[in-house]
């Protein structure tokens, strides 16, 4: 028998003044002097709200609406003076939906996103006032990919990265570029002091400049060759694991499978638990080991 899907939401968002929204809780003064709330209350002073505030019916009162989530645009509004907001009415009173799991903007796509808005007719003063953002950040970020190459975009195309990285991405050639990005991933800083310690390591002949000499702040021209030595021993070192880990991993799946299989007879177990129980807890971790690593890897 079919059954009638429930649906979560009502079908339209309905304006509803300020004062008969019910906040969960309070905003902080603190919060209200952190950068996320300055770019939220000149995006909403610039383009107005765009996504709308999640509420549901009070259960005391029909005419009141306990708010959901949006409360930093709220909160906004209020001191903003404005009367009223745009709401999307839940048919359920919980909060764990909303924005508790979500995805942020990475880099790359916000890149994407400056460059589609600036094709489509906005400039990039409005889209500063939007984002709080001066003129020169909004140019760098939508100059952000001239000489990336494709590989080094998807590589990141879904991490947080510092716009800044790029530039120092840029001065190396394309080869670099790609392995500077494959390292940066493997350790998961994304940084531009690291960006900037992996270029004082590359060699002259990878960079796009090659005929004029590194500068990297804070490091003399001999600390960079001896950082560019101890790189190229780390990258040759970094590949030779790569290389040998999928058999070293294989190996030890196949001994732990040997070893549980043999540790499941109940003779053996009782005989290496009398005689040779060192043997015993080292068969044992081998086999945790591998359980380990086949359990991170799904």
């Amino acid at each position: 028998m079919k059954r009638e899907v429930t649906l979560a939401f009502d079908r339209e968002a309905v304006a509803i003044p300020l004062g008969a929204l019910l906040p969960v809780h309070v905003v902080p003064d603190t919060l209200k002097h952190s950068s996320k709330y300055k770019v939220i209350a000149h995006s909403i002073a610039e383009v107005g709200v765009i996504e709308p505030l999640i509420v549901t019916r009070s259960r005391e009162r029909r005419d009141r609406y306990v708010l959901l989530d949006g409360h930093l645009r709220y909160t906004i509004l209020v001191d903003a003076g404005a009367s009223d907001v745009r709401c999307l009415i839940a048919t359920d009173d919980e909060a764990f939906t909303y924005n508790k799991r979500i995805s942020r903007l990475a880099t790359i796509q916000e890149h994407y996103m400056i460059v589609r808005a600036i094709k489509r007719g906005v400039s990039e003063e409005k889209l500063g006032r939007a984002l709080n953002l001066d003129v020169k950040a909004i140019k760098r970020r939508r100059l952000m990919l001239t000489s990336i190459c494709p590989e080094v975009v998807e590589i990141l195309k879904d991490k947080s990265v510092n716009p800044t990285t790029f530039d120092v991405l840029r001065k190396m050639k394309p080869m670099r570029q790609v392995e500077v990005a494959e390292l940066m991933g493997s350790v998961g800083n994304y940084t531009t002091s690291y960006a900037k310690a992996l270029l004082a390591g590359t060699k002259q002949i990878d960079l796009v400049k090659s005929d004029q000499p590194k500068r990297v702040a804070g490091l003399t021209s001999e600390q960079m060759a001896r950082m560019e030595r101890e790189m190229e021993t780390v990258e040759r070192d970094l590949k030779l694991v790569e290389a040998q880990y999928g058999e070293d991993v294989l190996q030890l799946v196949i001994a732990a499978a040997y070893l549980a299989k043999l540790l499941a007879n109940r003779n053996i177990k009782r005989y290496l638990t009398q005689q040779h129980p060192e043997i015993l807890t080292e068969f044992t971790a081998i086999i945790s080991a591998a359980s380990l690593d086949q359990a991170g890897a799904s």
